[in-house]
């Protein structure tokens, strides 16, 4: 298993480094005569990409996507769909002096422990950059699950120790934290830069809503929805906790104050749970947060040991995120559209049904 491919029906297979010549992905499962135009694709992307604004990498990547198959006259064919990004802008050489070094906070020795080796630039295969080829995946489930009126939508809820209230969704694009509260949007955009002088990163929680999925996707006991979409959301490296509904504050409640009750029609009293209840959907609102880590290339010098064990003093150069939440936002929602795009095909799937 090269842990390289995602999905079962709705299936996707990444490839490219950081600094490689290319990033794509591949799509097979995608149904025929979807609608989807280039421009759909390059809309998604362009919300992911670096050098959009001052709490972003200055990294000046277009991500033009270029769609090699699986689309003929401007619908889907049914067979495989493959994608590629070019990169434009690598400076490798930024990371010639850490290709012997292992970065704090990085995957970097894991991936020694692994394969014997690695590629340095960028974190090549483990670098954020590689969600790119996500967001085109999933900008092709998008589409798809606008046949059923389905659609994930993300928004920071906090950066830098600073809430924002779901105030209003239209803000989110608004702005450039993707907040949906613009008082709290310019407090987080001031953190962010006042952390960014100190070269140093700051982390944060995503907030996450699926609306108008039917209720049944899921599966019993191991591939439950929420499992699937938990594995979603832990496969991107930023992401170091998920939780569905009111979360860990469960924890606290007692089964009268966190019990949902169907009241019949589709309605339910509460919507404590998040939407899914013995992991499959129920038909109310999904909902789930994220903790996203603060990006670990900082310029502040950090001590860590090379690969021959000895000590030294780093100071990471070249171009980083001061904050990974605003860019993370368009790849929580591609991945959660890829998640109920499979789940819908394989309940379509079911013969029960």
């Amino acid at each position: 298993m090269s842990g390289n491919s995602f999905g079962t029906l709705f299936r996707l297979t990444t490839f490219g480094e950081s600094h490689g010549a290319a990033l794509g992905v591949v799509l097979d499962g995608v149904p025929a005569g979807i609608e989807l135009e280039t421009a759909c694709i390059q809309k998604e992307l362009d919300r992911r990409k670096p050098g959009q604004s001052a709490v972003a990498t200055a990294r000046q990547e277009a991500d033009q996507v270029e769609i090699l198959s699986g689309v003929f006259e401007g619908r889907t064919t049914g067979t495989a769909l493959a994608m590629l990004i070019r990169n434009k802008d690598q400076h490798s050489k930024d990371y010639s002096d850490i290709a012997r070094t292992f970065r704090p906070g990085h995957a970097d020795f894991g991936y020694t422990a692994k394969y014997g080796f690695r590629d340095p630039r960028g974190g090549g295969r483990s670098s954020g950059r590689e969600t790119a080829a996500r967001v085109a995946a999933g900008a092709v489930a998008k589409k798809f699950l606008e046949k059923f009126s389905i659609r994930a939508r993300a928004c920071a809820v906090e950066i830098a120790g600073i809430p924002a209230p779901v105030t209003d969704w239209d803000e989110v694009e608004n702005n450039i934290v993707r907040a949906a509260d613009p008082e709290a949007a310019k407090k987080m955009e001031e953190a962010i830069l006042a952390i960014r002088l100190k070269n140093d990163s700051c982390g944060g929680k995503v907030y996450c809503e699926i609306t108008g999925v039917p209720a049944g996707l899921g599966e019993p006991v191991f591939d439950k929805l929420d499992a699937l979409l938990a594995h979603a959301m832990l496969s991107l490296g930023a992401v170091k906790a998920i939780s569905f509904g009111d979360g860990f504050e469960a924890a606290r409640q007692k089964a009268s104050e966190h019990n949902d009750a169907y009241l019949g029609g589709g309605k339910w009293s509460s919507n404590h749970s998040g939407g899914i209840l013995g992991g499959i959907s129920n038909g109310n609102v999904i909902t789930f947060e994220l903790a996203v880590k603060p990006t670990p290339s900082i310029s502040q010098i950090q001590k860590t040991v090379d690969t021959e064990g000895n000590a030294i003093d780093l100071e990471i150069k070249g171009r980083h995120d001061p904050c990974i939440v605003p860019r993370i936002v368009p790849v929580v929602e591609a991945m959660a559209h890829l998640v109920i795009a499979d789940c819908l095909l394989m309940q379509k799937q079911n013969p029960f049904r």
